[in-house]
């Protein structure tokens, strides 16, 4: 079996993985925060704001993930 394209399939499972858990983590994200404001509709501006700051640093740290998953390669 060849080495380098066995290297390249676990990059790429790797890769996916991270965007998988990325899509999982904001949509966890946007359904709490859509939960939240529902319940207290006063607090929006300071729940979009987390909000977007939270997805935002997982989606840094799952391209990071690929990143890595690709060098590999």
């Amino acid at each position: 079996m060849d080495p380098v394209g066995m290297t390249g399939s676990i990059a790429a499972i790797g890769a996916g993985l991270a965007a998988i858990g990325a899509g999982i983590g904001i949509g966890q994200i946007g359904g709490h925060a859509m939960d939240a404001i529902a319940r207290q509709p006063d607090a929006y501006s300071k729940i979009q704001t987390t909000m977007i700051i939270a997805a935002a640093l997982v989606e840094g740290v799952a391209l990071f993930a690929v990143v890595v998953a690709l060098m590999s390669k």
